[in-house]
């Protein structure tokens, strides 16, 4: 297996929870983070090597990801495993299945690249690299089945995962806040790029709600390899001496915050799963962000936003996400608690909405799918 960056580490450990019952035998080895370490995987490489997003970034390190991908791929040719399976990461996952597939290595790949919002010209990589596609959004299948790809929903892990209804109480109780407490959460991401193009911004924007709302408490949940350089950039940006900064937790901070100011991505679908109002940021390299921008084709950036085809919670992106823009629209949510609590309301009912339409037992549906390529 190979998974990038904590959301891929994440979603691969619920994976191998699924293939150990089934195969109590099982040996699993590559490119992983430590969940998937908890679970006896063997990783020759952690997959934070591989947390890197946006074009200009990924040249920076392009010769050290190319040389663990060679090294990998002649490891894996030598050993032969009885499948391999790529976790998101599909720019390093891709190229390394294709060569394993044509040396009849059987690949899966879990969770497929969103050719539906962006680059549509990976489908015939896709369709040349893999054997077959677990999906984590339910209309994925029919829209890979007309280029010939095999693929099966399995629902997103993460649904599973997180309760239908968060206990807000317990949660605040082990980060030490009060019931009554407005409490507003920063992700500033996963990513170490994430961090150096986006947290200065988020934190300038959380100490500008502060002026606006002295009470509120402010609470930041640090992946564990970049908590020093979130420390760093908060202090730089003048983020109130008092906000928590808690190593890694971003589960229950979500359960216990009244709402999110995060960066784009998988976070934002847990955040949605917990129900929380938010605004969604992103910024990255100026070039990077124009090569991705001629390939879009949804109006949407944000996971939640995405599967509800509705802007149903603001994103500010690249120049637009300003520290008083951002600021502006975490006021307007914690406003709306109190002159408009219908719209918070109505924003509930809609992620609980989602929440059902994404839960299933993904475990056991993967390695259902998986036996069967087995098999075959």
């Amino acid at each position: 297996m190979v998974a990038g960056e904590t959301s891929g580490d994440l979603l691969a450990g619920l994976l191998l929870d699924g293939f150990r019952a089934r195969w109590p035998g099982l040996r699993s080895g590559g490119i992983g983070g430590p969940q998937m370490v908890r679970r006896g995987f063997e990783a020759c490489w952690p997959s934070e090597k591989l947390a890197v997003r946006g074009y200009v970034e990924v040249l920076r390190h392009y010769r050290e990801i190319v040389g663990i991908r060679k090294q990998l791929k002649d490891k894996l040719l030598q050993q032969r495993p009885d499948v391999f399976i790529g976790v998101d990461a599909p720019d390093f996952n891709l190229d390394l299945e294709a060569d394993l597939k044509s040396a009849g290595i059987p690949t899966v790949h879990f969770i497929s690249p969103a050719v539906w919002a962006w680059r549509a010209d990976r489908v015939e990589k896709i369709r040349r690299s893999v054997d077959h596609v677990l999906c984590i959004f339910p209309f994925e299948p029919a829209l890979l089945a007309q280029h010939g790809i095999r693929a099966t929903y399995v629902g997103h892990p993460l649904a599973s995962m997180i309760p239908m209804q968060a206990d807000r109480a317990a949660a605040r109780q082990k980060l030490g806040l009060q019931p009554d407490d407005l409490v507003l959460a920063v992700l500033p991401g996963s990513r170490r790029s994430e961090v150096v193009y986006l947290a200065d911004r988020l934190f300038r924007a959380a100490a500008l709600v502060r002026l606006a709302q002295p009470a509120i408490k402010i609470i930041v949940p640090a992946v564990p390899a970049l908590r020093q350089q979130i420390v760093e950039a908060a202090a730089s940006a003048g983020l109130p001496t008092d906000a928590q900064i808690v190593e890694g937790q971003s589960h229950t901070v979500l359960a216990a915050c009244d709402l999110t100011l995060i960066a784009s991505g998988t976070a934002t679908l847990e955040a949605a799963l917990f129900k929380r109002p938010m605004v969604i940021a992103y910024n990255m390299n100026w070039l990077s962000w124009q090569i991705m921008q001629r390939k879009k084709l949804q109006p949407w950036v944000g996971l939640p936003n995405i599967l509800c085809s509705d802007f149903v919670v603001p994103e500010l992106l690249q120049e637009a996400a300003t520290p008083r823009a951002l600021a502006a629209a975490v006021l307007q949510w914690i406003d709306a608690k109190i002159t408009a609590p219908e719209k918070i309301t109505a924003l509930e009912q809609r992620f609980t909405r989602l929440h059902h339409e994404l839960q299933r037992d993904t475990a056991q549906l993967a390695t259902d799918a998986i036996q069967k390529i087995l098999e075959g």
